[in-house]
């Protein structure tokens, strides 16, 4: 391009971001301020997005700061929860706890939502119960965030609160988002749900799902059954994750596509870190790449590798 903008870096620092091309987009950055042209509000919410998808805690810090020291522009609650996610995806969760307690404005459920996500995630359900109370205490909190409290609760064995919870989201009619993933195989979309029994072809794809297990699990992968948020028993919680979406579709694009053609995948959630460890396997298995694209980011799956290096 000839003329480049503000708008314009902004958009090529989204993308490198969300292509988990964090370096880049920071290159990005930094010419844009070497061509002379000041960054604005959404530049600073898009560069810090690119720290927090590559864990880069320290420079996501110094590009905060300077956003006040060097710019002129107040940190918003937009660019605060950037920073609350930088920490929590690199499982800092102490310390994104202490920067909103720190914060001079109040925090919100969004913010409230992924700091309490990185709990699950990471395993901090003592300070998930704290972040918990808070949430509930918030009057903006919507229907997706008592899912994720629901969840929460559950992945901490209380499963008391966490039926309390959803009778709550049941009573407000608003039922859970089911998981949902998406591929393109010969200009045809084909739809996969939790457990999907619809596909004409669920014989040959399930068949395909029960030929990868054991290749998997001498590959080194381990199911991660904690993650099942279901008073269930191993092998239960091991069929709940084998039958997730995600694996569905890509099952199906292996069935339906020549050896090495890439596998795109389009999915409505955060993909579980278990789902993330055996696509991985999958890709470096099989020699084919696999390009996902969940709620957070595109997920490029190749030789054992995402191109997120595990933060998402």
């Amino acid at each position: 391009m000839k003329e480049r903008d503000v708008s314009t870096y902004n958009s090529m620092i989204e993308g490198f971001g969300m292509h988990g091309k964090s370096t880049m987009a920071i290159e990005m950055f930094r010419e844009m301020m070497e061509r002379g042209l000041r960054p604005n509000s959404i530049t600073f919410v898009k560069v810090l997005n690119a720290c927090s998808h590559g864990g880069l805690v320290e420079l996501g810090f110094e590009i905060f700061h300077s956003m006040t020291s060097s710019h002129g522009i107040q940190p918003q609650i937009e660019r605060y929860g950037c920073m609350v996610d930088l920490l929590a995806r690199s499982g800092q969760i102490e310390e994104a706890y202490s920067f909103i307690e720190r914060m001079k404005i109040k925090p919100d459920h969004i913010m409230l939502g992924t700091l309490l996500s990185a709990c699950k995630i990471h395993g901090n359900l003592e300070l998930g119960d704290r972040v918990a109370e808070m949430l509930v205490n918030c009057n903006d909190a919507d229907s997706g965030t008592y899912v994720l409290l629901s969840n929460v609760y559950a992945a901490s064995g209380k499963w008391k609160e966490a039926t309390e919870v959803r009778a709550l989201i049941k009573e407000a009619g608003t039922p859970k988002e089911p998981g949902c993933s998406l591929i393109e195989v010969n200009n045809e979309i084909h739809e996969f749900l939790l457990g999907d029994i619809r596909h004409p072809k669920k014989e040959h794809n399930y068949r395909k799902l029960e030929e990868l297990n054991p290749v998997l699990k001498r590959e080194g992968y381990s199911p991660a059954t904690h993650v099942v948020l279901h008073d269930i028993d191993e092998r239960q919680n091991e069929w709940a994750l084998a039958i997730h979406s995600e694996r569905l579709a890509i099952c199906y694009g292996l069935i339906s596509n020549k050896p090495c053609t890439t596998l795109r995948i389009v999915k409505n959630l955060r993909v579980c870190n278990d789902c993330h460890s055996m696509i991985k396997l999958i890709a470096k298995i099989t020699k084919r790449k696999i390009i996902m694209r969940d709620r957070h980011k595109f997920h490029h799956f190749e030789n054992g590798a995402c191109s997120c290096g595990d933060y998402w």
